[in-house]
């Protein structure tokens, strides 16, 4: 298998960590412990998962990987669903987010096809 960093998904997956880490900094000190450790956790999940997966030597196991990836992209979908709605992030910044997000999860779907294949 590959190097991870070679795979644009985990390019782009890691792209969007530092962006959600950036846009969380601005949240409320409330938010320390809670929707701002989640979506980090959330994000930061997704290209972790993709190294993990590329680092173990069978495909099915690759496949679970990306599998909890595309769950940790569902997650985080949400997370700025709510951020939006608690005021957190406005309608631009969500639109953004989620298009990236579902650009992700088409992404990780693809290259389970392509395992798969």
């Amino acid at each position: 298998m590959q190097s991870y960093r070679k795979l644009k998904v985990w390019s782009k997956s890691h792209d969007l960590t530092i962006k959600i880490y950036k846009i969380t900094e601005s949240f409320p000190d409330s938010e320390k412990y809670g929707l701002s450790s989640q979506m980090r956790r959330s994000a930061y999940s997704i290209p972790t998962n993709i190294a993990e997966g590329v680092g173990r030597n069978s495909n099915s196991v690759f496949l679970n990987f990306l599998n909890i990836s595309l769950g940790s992209a569902n997650e985080l979908e949400y997370q700025i669903l709510l951020a939006k709605d608690l005021n957190y992030i406005d309608c631009d910044k969500f639109n953004e987010l989620n298009h990236e997000i579902g650009e992700i999860r088409a992404m990780l779907i693809s290259l389970e096809s392509k395992i798969n294949s």
